[in-house]
C-alpha cells in the first residue's frame, strides 16, 4: 500500500517516513539561493556581473533566504519606530517636548551629535582599522556610567582585550556593564534585563540573527540584524551606537539601506598615523550635518582640542610661497586652514594633477579659470595641493586661497602670513559670495590676521577690529591684489 501524505505531495511505502518528507519539503520551500548587492541591497535570482539596481559592478555575493516571513516567527521584527496607536493627526496637534540630550563628557563629541546624545537615537560610527572608534566609545560609556545604566557589547574583543584597554587609559570601571555576544535576539534579550540607557554595539559585521541563515558580515545578516536592534531602540527609547567597517574605499561596509536606517552617521578622517583625528557627521537628524570634531591621539586615548584652528595653522614666522590660509565652514563654526600648493615643471607629457583634502576634478576646472581668465597657464606644470592637518575641504570658498596658492607658487612669491582668502570662483573668472561671511572674518580677526581678501558680496559693513578686508569682484583683481 501506498500513503499519501495530506500536506505534500509524495507518496511512500511507510506512513511513519510522511513527517520527515514534509519537514524536508518545508525546508526546500524556505531555502533558496539568492544574490544580493552589498551597495543597494537588491536581489537577484542569479548572478550577474553588474546590480541592475545601482549599477554598481561585482557586487553580487550569494546568500541563502529564507521564504518563511521573520516577522511571523519573531514578534520583535513587528514595528519600527516607537510605539503608537496607528491613529493619523493633525501636525499641528502634536505637542512638541524638549529633547533631553545625554552628555558624552566630551564637548567635540557632544557638537558633532548635535548637542549630546538623543534618547531613542541611533548612531552608526566608522573608520579606519586603529583609528579610535573603539576607544572614543569605550570613553564615552565609562563617562555616562557614573550617573546612568550602561552597556558594552563587544563583539571582536574578550572581555579581558576590553578591561586591559580601560586600564591602559585609566578609565573607571565603576559600574561599567560588559557583555561578549554576536546574537542579535541574545543582545536585545540582555539589554531588556539591564534596561541600559546607552548600548554600544561593537561591531554590527559581527551580529548574526538567527532567522537568516547566511554567514554573519553578508548584507542580509547586517540589514535583519541592524533593523532589530533599531526597532528596540526606538521602542524602549534606548541610546544605541553601531560601530561600522569601512572598505577599503573608505565607505561603510555593508548595505547602503544601513545608513537609512540610523538616526546619525559619523565618520572618522585623517591619517590613522597622525596624531590628529577628526570626527564629521555626515547624516544628523538631531544637529548639523558636516559638523566637525577634532581629537588628539594621547596615551589616556582620545582627547578633544579646544581651538582647532591652532594645529591647522602651525606655520613658520616665515611667510613660504605657495602657502595660503582660508576660513573654511564646517557645520556651526569656522575653522582656520592652511592650503598649499606646489607647482613644478613637468617632464612628462601629462601633467600631474595629485590633491590631498580637496576634489581633483575641481582642481582641473579650477586651472582652466586661471589659464583663461588670468593668462596663467599650468599646461606644462605638475600641479600638487595639499590641506594641512589632514582635514578634507568640500566647500566652494576654498577655489579662491587654492588658486592664491598655485599663483604664489608659480611665481616663487609668499602670501603674507597675516593674509587670509575666501571665495568662489565662477567659470567667467567672477568671485562669488559665501555663506556665513562676517563669523569667517571675526575667527579670522580673532587669531590675528591683518588682511582679508574676500568677494566683493561678503564686505562687512564694519570690519572686525584691527583686520582689514578688501572686495574683488573678478580673478584678475584678486591676483593683482595679492601683489600690493
Amino acid at each position: 500500500m501506498i500513503y499519501k501524505c495530506p500536506k505534500a505531495s509524495i507518496r511512500s511505502s511507510e506512513p511513519q517516513t510522511c513527517s520527515i518528507y514534509v519537514t524536508i519539503a518545508a525546508i526546500m520551500a524556505k531555502a533558496k539561493i539568492v544574490y544580493t548587492c552589498s551597495a543597494c541591497a537588491a536581489q537577484f535570482p542569479k548572478w550577474q556581473g553588474q546590480c541592475a539596481g545601482c549599477g554598481q559592478w561585482n557586487t553580487l555575493a550569494e546568500e541563502t533566504y529564507s521564504a518563511t516571513p521573520a516577522a511571523a516567527e519573531n514578534p520583535r521584527l513587528t514595528g519600527y519606530a516607537a510605539a503608537s496607536d496607528n491613529k493619523i493627526y493633525d501636525l499641528k496637534d502634536i505637542a512638541l517636548d524638549d529633547v533631553a540630550r545625554i552628555s558624552t563628557g566630551l564637548q567635540e563629541l557632544d557638537r558633532v551629535l548635535g548637542g549630546g546624545i538623543v534618547k531613542g537615537g541611533v548612531v552608526l560610527i566608522g573608520g579606519d582599522p586603529g583609528i579610535g572608534k573603539s576607544t572614543i566609545l569605550l570613553q564615552t560609556l565609562t563617562n555616562i556610567s557614573q550617573q546612568q545604566q550602561t552597556l558594552y557589547v563587544t563583539g571582536e574583543e574578550s572581555l579581558q582585550q576590553v578591561s586591559m584597554r580601560a586600564k591602559r587609559l585609566e578609565l573607571p570601571a565603576d559600574n561599567m556593564r560588559l557583555l561578549t555576544e554576536t546574537n542579535v535576539e541574545k543582545i536585545i534579550k540582555a539589554a531588556v534585563k539591564e534596561k541600559p540607557a546607552i548600548m554600544v554595539v561593537d561591531s554590527i559585521q559581527t551580529i548574526f540573527t538567527d532567522y537568516t541563515s547566511s554567514a554573519p558580515g553578508s548584507v542580509s545578516q547586517v540589514r535583519e540584524s541592524a533593523a532589530q536592534l533599531v526597532r528596540y531602540a526606538k521602542q524602549s527609547g534606548m541610546a544605541l551606537f553601531l560601530v561600522g567597517h569601512v572598505t577599503k574605499e573608505g565607505a561603510l561596509a555593508g548595505p547602503r539601506v544601513l545608513e537609512h536606517m540610523v538616526d546619525s552617521v559619523l565618520y572618522f578622517e585623517g591619517d590613522p598615523n597622525s596624531r590628529f583625528r577628526l570626527i564629521r557627521a555626515v547624516k544628523n537628524r538631531f544637529g548639523a550635518v558636516n559638523e566637525l570634531g577634532v581629537f588628539a591621539m594621547t596615551e589616556k586615548g582620545l582627547q578633544e582640542v579646544k581651538n582647532p584652528s591652532a594645529i591647522f595653522l602651525a606655520r613658520d614666522s616665515k611667510p613660504a610661497p605657495g602657502s595660503t590660509v582660508m576660513v573654511t565652514w564646517e557645520g556651526t563654526r569656522p575653522l582656520l586652514v592652511e592650503v598649499q600648493a606646489l607647482v613644478d615643471e613637468t617632464h612628462s607629457d601629462n601633467p600631474r594633477r595629485v590633491t590631498v583634502g580637496l576634489e581633483q576634478n575641481r582642481l582641473s576646472m579650477l586651472l582652466a579659470v586661471l589659464n583663461k581668465h588670468a593668462s596663467i597657464a599650468t599646461y606644462d606644470q605638475d600641479v600638487f595641493v595639499n590641506v594641512v592637518g589632514g582635514l578634507r575641504i568640500n566647500e566652494t570658498a576654498s577655489d579662491l586661497a587654492l588658486l592664491c596658492a598655485i599663483v604664489s607658487s608659480l611665481r616663487n612669491r609668499a602670501v603674507p602670513n597675516d593674509t587670509i582668502v575666501f571665495g568662489e570662483v565662477g567659470l567667467g573668472g567672477e568671485i562669488r559670495p559665501v555663506q556665513n561671511g562676517q563669523e569667517r572674518l571675526a575667527e579670522a580677526a580673532k587669531h590675528g590676521f591683518k588682511t582679508a581678501i574676500v568677494p566683493t558680496a561678503n564686505m562687512p559693513k564694519k570690519a572686525p577690529g584691527g583686520l582689514k578686508v578688501y572686495g574683488v569682484k573678478n580673478l584678475s583683481e584678486a591676483i593683482e591684489r595679492l601683489r600690493d
